[in-house]
């Protein structure tokens, strides 16, 4: 069978937070596009199966970007002198106008679509913009890259320019055209994205819920990034005891709507408490909520609640599509955090960025980010021989190099059980 084989190499995977898997010189079985396990030597009833000796290269779980912007793709790296809301005014919403533009739109998502396939990231969370076509276009050519990604047509009925904003109704007409011809892809679904309370009124957020029961789909928003930002939310949502229960009041906080949120830097302990309950994932996003001078997650105390945490990019805010660079940033963000905030939070390790960046990430789209057996097969390859050093290493100092050193982009790549490349 086509996604049926067995790849030969020093395979790396985290199957608890914190957890590091090392098989040197193992089998990694997929069978009919699930992992099969790992094995030191290849069972007697897989012994017909095509067989990809990688040598001593890395084998590891795809990553997974749990929040992305594809549309600010083209400014990367610019604007980072500002705070959140000036920076959403100068530079993410005079871009995704630009988006309206089909032939614009193509342009644009086809360099995104190529950079994320020649990529770590196997699945990720994505905003468009508000313009369904180009939403449409963007989730064709994922489908073409071969990439299982959920994509969503961003919804702002309020507080955004003229050319960046809909009517209540129009947006939720728009939403439901959407979402019905998104029917035709297979690996790419539709994922539900009012961008954030401040532009969406609570007119919109009850209709996005009622879509929501209707055709259940998942949503993905921002929740807590930034301290104005919450004072905002308070001011138009009286009556609401936290940034969180602007959407919780529409049925678009967890529970039966599967729900990830951006950033989460300001959660209180009753917000935090309530995306426990309801299974909310967090995206963790260092790099942007840096570069926009958001604050530092508290992302060990995410963990030690039970939360469920992954990693995002979140480009344009970040300025790398790379997950390796977000698990780098993640680790030197809670030292940070550990050292001036919170001495009673110790930094993250490789081995639970590793985890974030793969299985707990990958759980929002179920059992992907792992090698256990009946996992989806995602994987990545990594050559490390173009970082030369006179030290012996082990297993886990080469993924740390590979984590920190390289360019990010594997030699191979599998989704689903499919190679990419």
């Amino acid at each position: 069978m086509e996604r049926s084989f067995a790849l030969k190499g020093n395979v790396i995977y985290t199957p608890a937070c914190g957890q590091l898997e090392l098989r040197p010189g193992s089998y990694l079985v997929c069978e009919d596009g699930v992992v099969a396990g790992v094995f030191d030597s290849l069972p007697e009833r897989y012994r017909g199966l095509p067989v990809e000796d990688f040598g001593e290269k890395l084998i590891l779980p795809g990553l997974v970007d749990l929040h992305v912007h594809a549309s600010q793709y083209a400014y990367r790296g610019l604007g980072m002198d500002m705070e959140l809301l000036e920076w959403l005014e100068h530079n993410a919403f005079p871009e995704e106008s630009h988006f309206a533009d089909q032939d614009y739109a193509r342009q644009a998502y086809e360099i995104f679509a190529e950079q994320l396939k020649y990529s770590a990231t196997t699945r990720a969370c994505i905003f468009a913009t508000i313009h369904c076509p180009a939403t449409l276009i963007l989730m064709e050519l994922l489908e073409q890259a071969g990439l299982p990604c959920l994509v969503g047509k961003v919804n702002m009925d309020r507080n955004s320019p003229d050319t960046l904003r809909e009517t209540t109704e129009e947006s939720l007409s728009e939403t439901r055209r959407w979402l019905e011809e998104s029917g035709d892809f297979h690996l790419v679904r539709p994922i539900l994205t009012p961008r954030f309370t401040p532009s969406c009124t609570d007119a919109l957020m009850d209709g996005l819920g009622a879509l929501q029961r209707e055709f259940g789909v998942a949503m993905q928003s921002h929740l807590s990034e930034n301290r104005s930002e919450i004072q905002w939310v308070a001011e138009l949502c009286p009556g609401t005891r936290f940034y969180g229960e602007s959407y919780a009041r529409s049925g678009l906080f967890g529970g039966d709507c599967p729900t990830v949120m951006a950033h989460c830097v300001w959660s209180r302990e009753e917000e935090r408490r309530l995306m426990k309950d309801n299974g909310v994932f967090i995206a963790h996003c260092p790099q942007s909520n840096m570069n926009v001078s958001s604050g530092i997650a508290p992302v060990r105390t995410f963990l030690r609640e039970g939360q469920r945490v992954g990693l995002g990019s979140d480009v344009a805010g970040g300025a790398h599509l790379s997950i390796f660079r977000a698990m780098t940033d993640a680790i030197q963000c809670s030292k940070l955090r550990w050292r001036l905030v919170d001495q009673d939070a110790p930094a993250l390790t490789m081995a639970e960025a590793l985890y974030l960046a793969t299985k707990g990430g990958g759980a929002f789209f179920g059992q992907v980010g792992s090698f256990e057996p009946g996992y989806e097969f995602d994987a990545i390859v990594m050559d490390d021989v173009g970082l030369p050093t006179t030290r012996v290493c082990t297993l886990a100092e080469r993924l740390e190099r590979v984590v920190y050193l390289s360019d990010g982009r594997p030699c191979a790549k599998y989704a689903g059980g499919k190679r990419l490349f």
